[in-house]
């Protein structure tokens, strides 16, 4: 819909939208981030890995290394949590994974306290 939006890569639709950090294609229902587009082996892209080096992808299952508490969950997230299908994200004070948690919820993560499995 702007002339400064690229196409869509999936489908090649013109009619790219901003959503908070990703953009969108209306027609089929694609979303990625503007630094993946850009991403074609450049320097400017970022790498985000584990606890232990693992380079972390979206769509990667995690399992969490240490007990993390919750505000306003008694027990919190106990160490060795798996969390499927992880999302990459520009968080808040470090907190770069988006997904949900099994009995929590959605929540962001740091990579600091999860091993790829």
């Amino acid at each position: 819909m702007s002339d400064n939006l690229p196409l869509c890569p999936e489908c090649s639709g013109a009619y790219t939208y901003e959503m908070g950090a990703l953009l969108v294609c209306p027609e089929c229902g694609h979303e990625w981030s503007p630094s993946a587009q850009s991403a074609d082996g450049a320097s400017g892209s970022r790498v985000i890995k584990d606890a232990v080096g693992n380079v972390l992808a979206d769509g990667d299952t995690v399992t969490v290394v240490k007990t993390l508490k919750v505000k306003g969950s008694p027990s919190g997230i106990k160490a060795g949590t798996k969390v499927r299908n992880i999302r990459l994200v520009d968080g808040v004070d470090g907190h770069d994974i988006d997904c949900k948690v099994d009995g929590f919820g959605a929540m962001q993560l740091k990579s600091s306290v999860v091993k790829k499995v």
